[in-house]
């Protein structure tokens, strides 16, 4: 088996020999090269072309976010992975904005290292075959993402923006409209609550399943999801954070890949983080529908994240959805402005009908059909192009009547 070829970057002599000797009994890995500053590092990727890089952030001259930077720029095939002493969130903006893929911070263990440049390695493997480089691996992501149903995932860091609102109500919109296989996957794992909105009471959730001794296939799969009135099915999030801890990027990788070659769409609703997990399902989805709202706290969150997700190549994938339009909020106009781009869509606020329809445990989509909301939801179906053929003459007609009423 070839081994992980690993770059140390550093400024400090004995922090690299630290890291190698974490590394030194690892039989798959091998430390090819170390640098003392960003320059030497960028230098040393381009002619060593490594798998992986293990990047210190504060460094003399060019630190390791501008090293980083222009690393993925040059050697796209390698992955980085930030190694500092701070741990604020603005610095992982940073780094994920630079092109990192995971983010560690000092003191390490030697098995927290391993296991981390493992998974890291692999992930990029995938995403090196889905962009044209790297060598290849036995199953291409075209294989292990068969084409055949659409995933769509609702994604923001900022929470409160009505991501499972948004992706319960889709859900059964499209159950009820397409005829189709619908799956809902509840993946906010430490506070997900799409089986409460729905008011089903779930035989298990996605961590009893990770956890099942028996081989993972569509059975063992469907075993733990729950049906809703409408048809979709719901597999629910853990009942508490430390169940959540069980699931890992590999299991969700491998929900992903059979529910998609059995259903027709696969929605996900994310956890508001640049986990594991959650980078794993936005590799895997056709469409991203980017949350957002009126706020300047989410306009900033939203901001971000396009500049993470086109370093990540999934700005093409990306639809914003703005939610809880109102007119005292921060204007449309301006929110396009900031973004430099259009929205794809916007769902207006109307908190009584939402609210009624979130404490009875139905969705406002069937509860009260004819609301703007609703009919707004019944339109993201076509601006998200999750439907075949041309648009009805009733959704044009819709979509008309939405456009007029919120000025949109």
């Amino acid at each position: 088996m070839t081994p992980i070829r690993v770059l140390v970057t550093d400024d400090i002599a004995n922090t690299r020999e630290d890291i190698k000797r974490l590394l030194y009994f690892e039989d798959d890995m091998e430390v090819v090269g170390e640098a003392g500053d960003g320059h030497e590092a960028v230098a040393l990727a381009m002619d060593l072309k490594p798998d992986v890089i293990l990047m210190d952030v504060n460094m003399p001259g060019l630190d390791g976010i501008g090293a980083t930077e222009e690393i993925s720029m040059k050697v796209p095939e390698s992955a980085i992975i930030i190694v500092s002493i701070q741990g604020e969130q603005e610095y992982l903006r940073k780094a994920m904005a630079a092109g990192a893929r995971e983010y560690m911070v000092k003191p390490l263990t030697s098995a927290e290292l391993a296991e981390t440049i493992r998974r890291v390695h692999q992930s990029q493997q995938r995403r090196n075959l889905q962009f044209g480089g790297g060598a290849p691996v036995k199953e291409t992501t075209q294989e292990r993402y068969a084409k055949k149903g659409k995933i769509v995932s609702f994604f923001c860091t900022k929470g409160g923006v009505g991501k499972t609102t948004l992706a319960c109500n889709l859900a059964v919109a499209l159950a009820r409209q397409t005829q189709k296989k619908v799956a809902l996957i509840d993946l906010d794992l430490a506070s997900g609550d799409v089986s409460v909105m729905l008011n089903v009471a779930a035989k298990g959730s996605v961590a009893d399943l990770v956890q099942d001794e028996n081989g993972m296939d569509l059975g063992l799969i469907e075993s733990y999801m729950v049906p809703h009135l409408t048809g979709v099915q719901i597999l629910a999030a853990p009942s508490s954070p430390e169940q959540g801890e069980l699931v890992e990027a590999d299991h969700v990788e491998k929900i992903l890949k059979i529910l998609r070659n059995h259903y027709d769409y696969i929605l996900v609703d994310t956890a508001p983080s640049y986990s594991d997990i959650n980078l794993n399902v936005l590799d895997a989805s056709d469409v991203i529908a980017l949350m957002l709202n009126q706020e300047l706290t989410t306009l900033k969150h939203v901001k971000s994240a396009r500049e993470i997700f086109a370093t990540l190549k999934y700005a093409g994938r990306t639809s914003i959805v703005l939610n809880q339009q109102n007119r005292e909020g921060i204007k449309v106009k301006d929110l396009e402005t900031t973004l430099d781009t259009h929205l794809t869509a916007a769902i207006p606020e109307d908190q009584r009908v939402v609210r009624t329809a979130i404490n009875k445990g139905q969705p406002f989509v069937i509860s009260q059909p004819n609301a703007g909301v609703s009919i707004s939801v019944m339109n993201l179906m076509e601006e998200l192009n999750l439907l075949e053929g041309d648009k009805s003459r009733s959704s044009r007609k819709n979509k008309m009547v939405v456009n007029r009423l919120f000025n949109f």
